[in-house]
């Protein structure tokens, strides 16, 4: 379960790279200091870039624009599942838990006994590989200790050893290769004394994962309780970059959480760029994900996090699988309305949310069935201009996009950035013709032609008039397209 958004973020989402072109500026040194003070009354973040862009259009020969694209030029989507986990139901498990803290409140009062405690693995399967057909990519939660019914990384009561190890080997394989794992902290329910292992012994809103922590914690102690998940998650040998917070879990404490997850990922798991999903955005709301934690203007990213925000509710059927589906809400059957329409159409990531047991419905399929024909609705309008992608994908992309500095002169680009990223696509306009060449070191890579922008793939250029679309694999440091 998530947040819907958070009112007091603070966006620090630089917009796009930086544009820069060495250039001999002998002729005009009054024009570059009016330039300079022009952008600097209008506030411009990049004064170089916004100059050297100017100076690039004026000279008629060369490469004129060299610019970061969506990848593959198509907007990326995700599917966010939350509450997921193996085999246990917790909309069954975590209803009387719920109810039990917050006694008052009528959505905890519902007949949780009559529903299905187990989300059977052949559904799991019948998922997973329906997505897999549909190219279907994004981030499944597997809780660790899920509603303290057992842990996974020993023992589940209720299920056999057997059991629980066909359920995990089920997600390594089916899963983790479209799907990136994380922990929705360590029961989702009742918080955890880590000196112990056992939940808090009172039961009230203070002593919930949803609400915790109800004062200030510091960054290590927010990160070892992280830290506690993600070793549960790698003793069952499940890869991990990232997690997701169980409502309203961090809160009170937005900033320490951010810096947490970076330290007890890098821990764990040694991540290069760790990320997590807390927020949900509005409709007014951009859902690029958020860079957080540099320094010195993107030069030191040793704590650096990517914040990964969904761009729609959960309307397949809510977090204990009790509600009607409202697919429509997400894209109409004809794909000219809903909030994916709407990302899509904003030319922003499409991230797609939902609850597992939502899905599953108590064993109905409702939420199933609705989020197939969501897809197959997209499927119908928007093959060739959607990409499917994990959650980290999406983020690693939108940081190599927003730390890369590009430079350009004659008929090279040069790319410079801390992080890589696969399907990496410039458009780069300038003179045809065009036969562009990728150089990083020693290895040179020619990239094929293909016919149509929706055709581009990593390897491959697509040329439209006076601007060559080209898509490759970035790689970490300083690259060359010759084109």
């Amino acid at each position: 379960m998530t947040t819907m958004s958070c009112e007091d973020h603070v966006s620090r989402n630089r917009q796009g790279s930086l544009c820069r072109q060495r250039r001999s500026t002998h002729a005009l040194p009054d024009r570059r200091k009016f330039l300079q003070a022009s952008a600097t009354s209008l506030g411009l973040s990049s004064v170089s870039g916004a100059i050297t862009s100017l100076w690039a259009g004026q000279e008629g020969r060369g490469i004129s624009e060299a610019r970061f694209e969506l990848p593959r030029g198509r907007v990326p989507a995700s599917f966010i599942i939350d509450d997921s986990t193996c085999l246990v139901n917790m909309g069954h498990f975590c209803m009387p838990q719920f109810a039990t803290a917050w006694p008052n409140r009528p959505n905890y009062k519902k007949p949780w006994k009559q529903w299905p405690r187990e989300i059977p693995d052949a559904f799991v399967r019948e998922f997973g590989e329906w997505c897999a057909e549909h190219g279907v990519k994004g981030k499944y939660s597997i809780v660790p200790y899920p509603a303290c019914v057992g842990w996974l990384d020993r023992v589940l009561p209720g299920w056999s050893r057997r059991e629980l190890l066909a359920s995990l080997k089920l997600v390594r394989e089916l899963m983790v290769p479209n799907w990136d794992i994380h922990p929705e902290m360590i029961t989702h329910t009742r918080v955890i004394d880590l000196k112990t292992g056992r939940p808090m012994e009172e039961i009230h809103s203070g002593t919930m994962e949803n609400s915790y922590p109800q004062e200030k914690k510091s960054v290590d102690e927010l990160a070892s309780y992280l830290a506690y998940a993600l070793r549960i998650l790698k003793n069952c040998d499940l890869p991990c970059e990232g997690i997701t917070t169980p409502g309203g879990f961090g809160n009170r404490v937005k900033q320490e959480l951010s810096l947490a997850v970076g330290e007890a990922v890098r821990d764990v798991y040694g991540t290069e760029l760790p990320h997590y999903f807390k927020y949900v955005a509005g409709p007014k709301e951009s859902t690029v994900p958020r860079l957080e934690n540099t320094k010195d203007n993107g030069r030191d990213l040793s704590r650096a996090v990517m914040n990964v925000w969904a761009g729609t509710g959960d309307w397949f059927g809510n977090w204990d699988g009790d509600r009607e589906p409202q697919p429509d809400r997400y894209c109409n059957r004809d794909a000219t309305a809903g909030q994916m329409v709407d990302r899509i159409q904003k030319r922003e990531p499409a991230m797609m949310l939902c609850h597992w047991p939502g899905l599953y419905s108590h064993g109905t399929r409702k939420g199933f069935r609705a989020f197939q024909r969501v897809i197959l609705s997209l499927e119908g309008r928007f093959a060739d201009e959607l990409l499917w992608m994990k959650v980290s994908e999406v983020g690693r992309y939108y940081a190599a996009k927003e730390l890369a500095t590009i430079r350009y002169a004659a008929r090279t680009v040069h790319v410079d950035t801390p992080y890589g990223t696969p399907d990496c696509t410039l458009a780069i306009t300038g003179p045809p013709p065009f036969d562009p060449v990728v150089v990083k070191g020693s290895k040179k890579q020619r990239l094929r032609r293909v016919g149509r922008r929706a055709d581009l793939v990593e390897g491959s250029h697509f040329v439209d008039g006076e601007t060559c679309w080209v898509c490759f694999r970035l790689e970490q440091g300083q690259t060359a397209v010759v084109v």
